[in-house]
């Protein structure tokens, strides 16, 4: 990393939603093959929140918005761009972000969606970042939000235990840094995939071929293997395009998908699991939605403080994968 001055893309604010019902593991009991003790150990998911009949997306991704956009002390109005993560919209389209436009009551700027299943959050926050240096931005909304429950195959139990439905978001704002690793902001970010992948994790719909919105699909124990080598790769990747190293990392704010993956990630990349921010026990997999929750779940808790360094990291669907590394 080359110390000149150069515009960073800062996090100003962070916010979150989880729909009002809570799933406890007990709840599936009578609807597959499975029990709390069978998902908990599996997968270190306890419970998740599941969205109410007519409640969308978009109504979820509104509420995580305006809770952002208050804890950043900014108005709607002060906002140029909206990207929303989702692999659930409301509706094959306009796309989720012009639906929060809408009920934030922006009339100017632009929104666009991002779909890159559960590492659509990281790919959403790469892009806002290169917006923000490109100087197309000066504020960007980041959401990730997902309805997972409304794809949910009740007669697998290798899938619909995982997941629940959620909304978080981060405000970024552009500041002039200097160029090095101690530069407050995003400092880097590594994207991949690879479609050859694609039928370890999918939805079996679609538009184009069968008209419904489908089941979501997924060799688990596959997935795993290619999470933890792929995440700890592209995560030091992205720490050494920043300059930093691992022992320099504060927290690790990682896609809560499995506490399993989370856990082997952590100790393939040298870090203890106190640096680790957990929320997959309350919150199951949501998808784009998870490490905006994370991240917003530990800002409310006072245990992010200016200054550190977090590595946010995630693979889904595609199978699509990444990393940002940014200093609070």
């Amino acid at each position: 990393m080359t110390d000149r001055p150069t515009t960073r893309a800062v996090v100003r604010g962070t916010g979150h939603y989880l729909p009002e019902r809570v799933i406890p593991n007990s709840w599936f009991e009578s609807k597959v093959d499975t029990t709390d003790e069978w998902i908990r150990t599996r997968t270190g998911i306890e419970r998740r929140h599941f969205a109410a009949e007519g409640q969308t997306t978009s109504d979820l991704a509104i509420r995580a918005a305006r809770a952002a956009l208050e804890n950043a002390g900014i108005a709607a109005d002060q906002i140029d761009t909206i990207i929303v993560a989702t692999s659930t919209p409301d509706l094959t389209f306009p796309a989720v972000a012009t639906m929060v436009q809408a009920g934030l009551g922006m009339k100017h700027g632009f929104a666009f969606d991002v779909q890159a299943v559960c590492a659509g959050f990281v790919y959403a926050l790469a892009n806002a970042d290169a917006m923000i240096r490109a100087g197309q931005a000066k504020r960007v909304l980041v959401i990730g939000a997902e309805t997972f429950s409304r794809i949910m195959d009740w007669t697998d139990r290798g899938t619909c235990v995982l997941f629940g439905d959620g909304a978080g978001a981060l405000v970024l704002e552009a500041a002039e840094g200097q160029g090095s690793s101690a530069d407050r902001g995003i400092l880097s970010s590594d994207l991949n995939s690879d479609g050859t992948y694609r039928d370890l994790l999918y939805v079996d719909g679609g538009v184009s071929t069968t008209g419904t919105a489908g089941y979501l699909r997924m060799q688990g124990n596959l997935v795993f293997r290619h999470a933890v080598e792929k995440l700890a790769e592209t995560a030091h990747r992205a720490l050494e395009r920043a300059g930093l190293t691992a022992d320099q990392v504060d927290w690790l704010v990682p896609h809560q998908a499995n506490l399993r993956i989370i856990s082997a990630t952590a100790q393939k990349m040298g870090l203890p699991m106190e640096k680790v921010v957990l929320t997959v026990a309350d919150h199951g997999n949501t998808s784009a939605a998870s490490i905006p929750l994370a991240l917003s779940t530990a800002a409310a808790e006072g245990r992010l403080t200016e200054g550190d360094v977090i590595v946010t990291e995630a693979i889904g669907g595609g199978l699509s994968w990444g990393s940002v590394v940014l200093r609070w």
